[in-house]
């Protein structure tokens, strides 16, 4: 299976990969684990990470995960693993009526942070990105234990709980 980050639109490093804004993360407490961490990271989201070359979908996972997956189709397997771990926070595009939102989402987290406008990502050497997000976005909480961390979010938006 490959892996590999897919979004439509390419960044300036030619790779379609885009970072999540670091006070977004802060703001969502201390991870354990980055499963999706860039091979050079201009900045870091957790105590330990697992870039494109460790296959972190693969590889063991503890703690509190933050995960920023691959978008596309594969986005589906990444959801899925944060479901059997089931202490992670996901930040996907907030396609609600596809199925694997309906497996792995609507099924199986606990609480959802719905962001109000569209994020804007950054470049894998640490710029802004001059646009947003092509679609809005969504905070997944796998684990009653990350609800209280959506409550505490930095951007505005709006919290369900499952």
């Amino acid at each position: 299976m490959n892996v590999q980050f897919e979004t439509k639109h390419g960044n300036k490093s030619g790779k379609d990969e885009w970072l999540t804004p670091p006070e977004l993360v802060k703001s969502l407490g201390k991870f354990d684990l980055d499963p999706c961490q860039p091979i050079k990271p201009p900045f870091l989201h957790a105590k330990k990470g697992y870039n494109e070359n460790d296959l972190g979908l693969f590889c063991d996972w503890s703690g509190r995960v933050w995960c920023n997956p691959p978008y596309g189709e594969q986005t589906k397997f990444w959801l899925e693993k944060c479901a059997s771990h089931n202490n992670a926070i996901a930040l996907i595009f907030a396609r609600t009526e596809t199925s694997y939102f309906f497996e792995y989402v609507w099924q199986r987290a606990a609480a959802l942070f719905f962001i109000k406008g569209r994020i804007k990502f950054y470049n894998v050497d640490g710029t802004q990105a001059e646009g947003s997000a092509g679609a809005p976005s969504v905070l997944i909480a796998y684990g009653k234990e990350n609800i209280e961390s959506l409550k505490n979010c930095s951007y505005k938006g709006k919290l369900v709980i499952l």
